[in-house]
C-alpha cells in the first residue's frame, strides 16, 4: 500500500486521515525500545516533530515541531512550530526533561512558521534549521501571504537559565530564489550552508498547482563583515521531465565539494509513477571558476518496475565512495527499497545502482522516509513510518562478508502506537554506547492531538 506523501502543503490533511496502523502485534524481543518524551500538544506544549534530534557536547537533544504557539501562521493554522531541548536525568531511570527554548512568531512578527526538517549543531552549540513558510518572502498560497520560508539559527544563552537567540539568516524574498525549504542542512569547509526547497528556483511549470516552480538546491554564504548578510545562490534549479523535481533535504558533500541529492519526482516525461515521474539521484559539481556555473549530472533515474520509487531522503556516503538511500515507494507492492549507487572508477563513467532490500508485503515495514545512517560497522540503519503489523519500524541492513553477497535485514523494532511512538520519519542518530535515538510524529501519550498521539522522541538500545 502506498501513502501519499505528508508534505507540509498536506500536513493537516494528513492529520485528519492518518491513523495508527495494527497495534496488536508485539515488538522484536531482541532490542529494547523507550520514550524518552511524548509531546502533549494543546496550549502548553508542542506536537509533530519536524525531523530528527541531535546531541549537544553535554548530552541534551535538540529538535524541531511543526506545531506550537499562538502566532498568526495563516493558511496553514495559527501554531507557529517551536524548537525543543530535552534534557537527560540526572539519576539512572529518571525522566528526560523538555524545555521549549524558542517559539516560532511567523510572518506578522518576519519570523519564520512550520519548522520542516532537522536540526543540525555547530561546535559552538548553535543550531541551525529551516521553516516551510514565513519570512519576508512575497509568496502566495490559497489567497494568502504565506512567505516563502527561512533559514534560521538559534544561540545559545550566554548565561545558565538565560534565552535562546534567534537570527533569521535567510528569508526566500520570491518563489524564484527558492520556496519551501525542506530537509537537514550541511556546512562546507568554508562554513557555507546548503539546502534544498522543495518548489521554487525559477524553472518548471508542472509540479503543483499551488505552488510555483519545481524545486531548488541553494548555497547560503555567510557574511565577509560581522552583523552582515548572508548570500543566496541557486545552485540548480530543477524543471521536471527529464530532470529531477522536488528535491529532498538531507545534502551530503564530497571532498571536492560536489552535491549530492535526490528528488522526489521527475527523471522521466511519464511512466508508472506518473507525468512527474519516480524521481532521481543527482550530483551538483561546483564550477572550475570563481563565478561560473553548477553543473548538474544525475547519477541515476528511478523506476518502479525493478527499482524503489519517489526517494524521500537524502543519501549518505558509505567508506568506499558509495551512496546509500531509501525510496518511499516502488521495489515489491509499492512499500519501497534501500539502494546502492556504486561510483565509477576514478570519478569517470556511469554510477550503477543496486536494490539492497525491498520492502514486501508491508510486515517488515513500509514506505522508508528518512535517511539512513551507518554505524561503526559498516551496518545501514533506517526507518520505516508504516508496516502491516506495525506503526512503523526501526531496521537494520548488514553487509555480506562476500562482495557482492546478499545484504542481511533485521527488524530491531516495531513501534505499536500510542502510547509508544508511531509514525517514524526522521534519521536515526547514535550515542557513544551504539544507541539510536529520534522522533516519531505520531503516537505517545499526549492527548492534544487526539487519539493518535502527538509524536515522541524514542531511544532504541540493543
Amino acid at each position: 500500500m502506498i501513502h501519499e506523501k505528508c508534505s507540509p502543503r498536506l500536513i493537516h490533511v494528513c492529520l485528519l486521515f492518518a491513523v495508527a496502523l495494527t497495534l496488536a502485534v508485539p515488538a522484536s524481543a531482541e532490542w529494547n525500545e523507550q520514550v524518552l518524551y511524548s509531546f502533549q500538544g494543546g496550549a502548553n506544549d508542542g506536537s509533530v516533530p519536524a525531523g530528527g534530534v541531535v546531541f549537544d557536547s553535554q548530552g541534551n537533544l535538540y529538535g524541531a515541531l511543526q506545531h506550537y504557539g499562538p502566532g498568526s501562521c495563516a493558511p496553514m493554522g495559527n501554531a507557529c512550530g517551536a524548537v525543543f531541548q530535552l534534557s537527560p536525568p540526572a539519576q539512572k531511570g529518571g525522566s528526560w526533561t523538555e524545555t521549549l527554548i524558542y517559539e516560532f512568531q511567523g510572518k506578522g512578527s518576519n519570523d519564520g512558521e512550520l519548522p520542516n526538517g532537522g536540526l543540525i549543531i555547530d561546535a559552538a552549540g548553535n543550531l541551525y534549521g529551516v521553516t516551510a513558510y514565513g519570512g519576508t518572502g512575497d509568496c502566495i498560497l490559497l489567497g494568502v501571504k504565506a512567505g516563502c520560508g527561512t533559514v534560521y539559527e538559534l544561540s545559545p544563552p550566554q548565561q545558565k537559565d538565560g534565552a535562546w537567540t534567534e537570527t533569521i539568516l535567510y528569508s526566500f524574498p520570491t518563489a524564484k530564489q527558492g520556496y519551501l525549504p525542506n530537509g537537514d542542512l550541511v556546512f562546507d569547509r568554508a562554513g557555507n550552508l546548503y539546502g534544498a526547497t522543495e518548489f521554487g528556483g525559477g524553472k518548471g511549470t508542472s509540479c503543483d498547482p499551488y505552488y510555483q516552480y519545481c524545486g531548488a538546491v541553494f548555497e547560503l554564504s555567510p557574511p565577509k563583515t560581522k552583523g552582515g548578510k548572508w548570500t543566496e545562490k541557486v545552485l540548480h534549479a530543477f524543471a521536471s521531465g527529464t530532470d529531477g523535481a522536488n528535491p529532498n533535504g538531507g545534502l551530503v558533500l564530497d571532498s571536492k565539494g560536489a552535491v549530492y541529492g535526490t528528488t522526489f519526482g521527475g527523471g522521466t516525461e511519464g511512466g508508472e509513477c506518473g507525468s512527474g515521474g519516480c524521481g532521481t539521484a543527482f550530483e551538483l559539481k561546483p564550477p572550475t571558476k570563481k563565478g561560473g556555473t553548477w553543473t548538474e549530472k544525475q547519477l541515476h533515474v528511478f523506476s518502479v518496475v525493478s527499482d524503489g520509487a519517489n526517494p524521500d531522503a537524502g543519501v549518505v556516503f558509505g567508506k568506499d565512495g558509495n551512496l546509500f538511500g531509501t525510496a518511499y515507494a516502488g521495489g515489491t507492492n509499492g512499500d519501497g527499497a534501500v539502494f546502492e549507487l556504486v561510483s565509477p572508477n576514478g570519478g569517470r563513467g556511469a554510477w550503477r545502482e543496486t536494490v539492497l532490500y525491498r520492502f514486501s508485503d508491508g510486515n517488515d515495514g513500509e514506505n522508508p522516509t528518512a535517511s539512513l545512517a551507518i554505524d561503526t560497522n559498516g551496518d545501514l540503519c533506517g526507518t520505516t513510518e508504516y508496516g502491516n503489523s506495525f506503526s512503523g519500524t526501526v531496521f537494520k541492513l548488514k553487509p555480506s562478508s562476500r562482495k557482492e553477497g546478499a545484504w542481511t535485514f533485521d527488524i530491531l523494532y516495531g513501534f505499536t502506537g500510542a502510547p509508544d511512538g508511531a509514525q517514524p520519519a526522521a534519521k536515526l542518530i547514535f550515542d557513544k554506547h551504539g544507541n539510536y535515538y529520534s522522533t516519531t510524529t505520531k503516537g505517545g501519550s499526549g492527548t492534544g492531538c487526539g487519539f493518535a498521539g502527538c509524536g515522541t522522541v524514542f531511544e532504541v538500545s540493543p
